[in-house]
């Protein structure tokens, strides 16, 4: 049975959710709150599985105590569901940064919130967090041996709950590098343009948000839109394309599939795994490292939840380990930096 916590402000939305969340019997809601402070001393009481959150609130909003609970000991998954996780997709990274795994928009019609279309991706999401924060594997105590570094000519980046915030502080600290970047972050598929000018903006410079088989240009940040994949190919004149196809899972852009591509299309790819709930990536750099390239992967300690990198390191195939900014300096140290235009 998953265990759920649900915090909103308003009773009747309470009640509500609270009958979309039990409605197939595999799911139980243990506990409920109506404002971020309440929240957090119910998870410490509870520990519940999932959180159901809004996010605003009298008193402590959702985005402060979503980053609360996160820093706890043995967290569980923070879902937002909120009518600001569309319309404001501002709203919605802002959540991701603080430790939200994934979003949920409350669409209203003129009679009030449509729950004909909240349920069921209601209860898909708390599902699949619930399962990923369950099966989560403990970081190991050192990082396996990979490839001794080299020339690089793709740079590959996966990243989930937190993961605004350290692919930013990465790519700030590696510069423009001189291999094409492409970011898998897993969010909502309306929140793709948002992130990438999110992104460019923190960057100082344009980040392309992905078109089907477009080419990737060395130096330029390319980003995945959430519910799609994307697989690298080799382009026909010469350096690199991308593919992209319905998203698979629950949860996409797929950081396994991405890696899984790269590992396969380039001659020597470098791939990066950042802080996420779940074990995606895993295979993937699994995969990398069978073929002699190595996987930067972030330090658990510096992760908001540290199960991505965790998973990795547990199978020994991270090559080095460290915060964002100081994987985006060494980096920096392999590959050649991207030419610059006078």
């Amino acid at each position: 049975m998953i265990r759920v916590l649900l915090v909103d402000d308003s009773s009747f939305m309470r009640l509500a959710l609270r009958r979309l969340i039990e409605a197939e019997g595999d799911m139980q809601v243990v506990g409920e709150a109506a404002e971020g402070q309440a929240a957090i001393a119910a998870c410490e009481r509870l520990r519940p599985d999932v959180v159901a959150m809004d996010l605003e609130m009298p008193g402590m909003d959702g985005l402060e105590a979503t980053a609360r609970i996160v820093r706890m000991p043995d967290p569980p998954a923070v879902v937002m569901v909120s009518q600001h996780t569309r319309t404001g997709s501002e709203a919605a990274l802002a959540a991701l940064d603080r430790g939200a795994v994934d979003t949920v928009w409350k669409d209203r019609t003129l009679g009030g919130v449509d729950f004909a279309r909240l349920e069921e991706p209601l209860r898909t999401k708390l599902r699949h967090w619930a399962g990923q924060r369950q099966r989560q594997a403990p970081p190991g105590d050192r990082p396996g041996k990979g490839a001794p570094p080299g020339p690089a000519d793709l740079v590959v980046i996966g990243a989930s709950t937190g993961g605004p915030d350290a692919v930013a502080a990465l790519l700030a600290a590696a510069g423009r590098l001189g291999a094409p970047v492409v970011v898998a972050q897993h969010m909502p598929p309306e929140l793709g343009p948002d992130y990438a000018a999110h992104l460019g903006r923190r960057l100082g410079r344009p980040v392309l948000l992905a078109e089907p088989r477009q080419t990737l240009p060395d130096g330029a940040v390319t980003v995945l839109p959430g519910g799609l994949d994307g697989h690298v190919l080799r382009a026909a004149g010469g350096g690199f394309a991308l593919r992209l196809t319905p998203g698979r899972g629950v949860v996409s852009p797929s950081v396994d599939l991405l890696l899984q591509s790269a590992a396969i299309a380039a001659h020597r790819a470098i791939g990066v795994v950042l802080t996420g709930m779940g074990r995606d990536g895993a295979a993937g750099a699994a995969m990398l490292v069978e073929r002699g390239m190595p996987v930067l992967v972030q330090s658990p300690e510096s992760c908001v939840v540290a199960g991505m990198p965790g998973a990795v390191i547990a199978a020994r195939h991270a090559t080095a380990t460290g915060t964002p900014a100081e994987l985006g300096r060494r980096l920096a140290g392999m590959l050649a930096p991207a030419e610059r235009s006078a």
